[in-house]
């Protein structure tokens, strides 16, 4: 398989660097842009970018805008930085498109991790039909879920929820960003939505429902290792 290309977008060498050095680990090629009107040009020069790593606040040309020139060309994954954390700037990163988006200063495995979530739904890596963590085994084309080996019924929303928790395993989600991921909604909506599917999901579960750990005043986490205080 050819080695994907990311494109890092920030202001800041040391940031780029940093970024760079875990992305390469991974095997990542990546190339960089200082500023959003070298981001625009090398975008648009290089056809074959799979993600963008995008910073909000830079000079010349804005992340913001950077976003919008490449949404009216592409869907290539977008995750954007800032060092913001209002949530109308998360609102509107939601609105123009974005994918992801994660506030400085923030942990590069955590970033990565992203990366690769996020690839992996668009089928740009690990087009794997079969996810497995832990006890629980998901055939993503039988539209299947199996736990400790026995077939466990899932409604669709159930499905498409555990699938999200598997594929983000070990990266705390907040309820917005499953709203937004698996119900598509463009807007901050109820979380008890999130809360009834999940109460739901872990009951079919059973043992297995510990999987899903609740971050309280934010959202759930997927994590197959067991609780620190048990």
């Amino acid at each position: 398989m050819d080695t994907l290309k990311i494109l890092v977008v920030d202001d800041e060498a040391r940031m780029r660097k940093l970024v760079r050095d875990f992305l390469v680990r991974k095997n990542y090629d990546v190339i960089e842009a200082a500023d959003g009107a070298e981001a625009i040009d090398l975008f648009f020069s290089n056809n074959d970018i799979d993600l963008v790593i995008l910073d909000v606040m830079m000079p010349k040309v804005d992340g913001w805008e950077v976003c919008r020139e490449i949404r009216k060309e592409s869907k290539v994954p977008i995750i954007m930085l800032t060092a913001k954390s209002d949530e109308r700037d998360e609102q509107l990163g939601f609105d123009l498109g974005v994918d992801d988006y994660i506030s400085k200063p923030f942990s590069p495995k955590i970033l990565v991790a992203r990366v690769e979530a996020i690839l992996r739904r668009t089928g740009a890596v690990g087009g794997e039909d079969v996810l497995e963590a832990g006890a629980v085994q998901i055939d993503k084309a039988a539209h299947q879920v199996r736990i400790d080996g026995k077939l466990v019924e899932l409604s669709f929303k159930e499905f498409e929820l555990l699938t999200y928790f598997v594929e983000n395993q070990g990266i705390a989600l907040s309820r917005e960003k499953i709203l937004n991921s698996v119900w598509n909604y463009d807007y901050f909506g109820d979380a008890r939505t999130i809360d009834t599917h999940v109460k739901k999901l872990r009951a079919k579960m059973g043992d297995r429902g510990s999987y899903i750990k609740t971050i309280w005043g934010m959202g759930y986490k997927f994590d197959t290792t067991p609780d620190q205080e048990q």
